[in-house]
């Protein structure tokens, strides 16, 4: 890859140890003649990452969903760094970041592609998502009946809690505590899975990439919500159609060439079981 010599900096300052790391980073950067900005602002500005060759995001992996749309349609890497919980997506901690930043530096690095979602409200303007799109009542526990289709074809109606949309990325996050499945990053895919649904051969559906996915409110009286990643809500009003699809953006996300999906996986999740003498590392 080529060397990384304009680096940005998203901080979650009020993450533990996020801007002393941050100060850490930014001072290994320098060293090596690369010119660094930083910001701790949320929602990051439009034009932050004009012109950068990559953004370093520290906090969680909710720290880099809210710049993930930003990166990928200004087709700037992210290396996301972990000071949150889980961190699927911040894949490295802050001891691997200090150890491996003058490497990723001189462009000794991987990107991995990772597919979004495009999701738009009636005739309004599409917006994309990294991990999914919830559709559920605007207004906390009430059921609502749901009709899918799939490239005109009508799928079911759903009585549920609601509908999660994933991208393989997202399979790992709401999906997953919903009892969705687990979807390699690489898997060209989306995944549909039901919220509580109430009848019990409701479950989740995998579709192709190219499908074009269509939700409508058959609830009376209640009004229905997009959500785009947890951060961002959509009112979805009268008749208006929930139009899904696989995105033309590609999230570019920075990973070490020795990155191991499912050890991630493993450690993350923290599966049970070995895989001493199994021949897997």
């Amino acid at each position: 890859m080529t060397p990384i010599r304009k680096l940005a900096f998203v901080v979650n300052d009020p993450k533990f140890g996020a801007s002393e790391l941050a100060d850490d980073l930014i001072a290994i950067a320098r060293a090596a003649g690369v010119s660094v900005v930083r910001t701790g602002a949320f929602p990051v500005a439009n034009d932050f990452l004009k012109g950068q060759d990559a953004c370093c995001v520290i906090g969680g992996d909710g720290t880099l969903l809210g710049v993930a749309c930003m990166a990928a349609r200004a087709g700037v890497p992210i290396i996301g760094v972990n000071r949150g919980s889980l961190g699927f997506l911040t894949t490295f901690s802050a001891d691997d970041i200090r150890e491996c930043l003058p490497i990723l530096l001189t462009g000794d690095f991987q990107i991995n592609h990772r597919a979004l979602l495009s999701c738009s409200i009636g005739d309004g303007p599409h917006d994309l998502a990294l991990n999914d799109v919830l559709i559920k009542a605007e207004v906390n526990s009430r059921i609502v009946r749901l009709e899918v289709g799939a490239d005109g074809e009508l799928v079911t109606d759903y009585d549920c809690d609601g509908l999660i949309f994933a991208t393989p990325t997202g399979s790992t996050a709401y999906n997953l505590s919903a009892g969705g499945p687990l979807i390699h990053p690489s898997a060209e895919v989306i995944a549909l899975t039901p919220i509580c649904p109430h009848t019990l051969s409701n479950r989740s559906i995998i579709f192709r990439a190219g499908v074009a996915l269509e939700v409508r409110n058959l609830s009376p009286n209640i009004t229905i919500q997009a959500t785009i990643d947890g951060q961002r809500d959509y009112r979805v009003s009268g008749d208006q159609v929930v139009t899904i699809t696989q995105a033309a953006e590609r999230l570019p996300l920075v990973q070490r060439r020795d990155h191991a999906h499912f050890s991630v996986v493993r450690t993350k999740l923290k599966w049970a079981g070995g895989v001493i003498g199994r021949g897997v590392n």
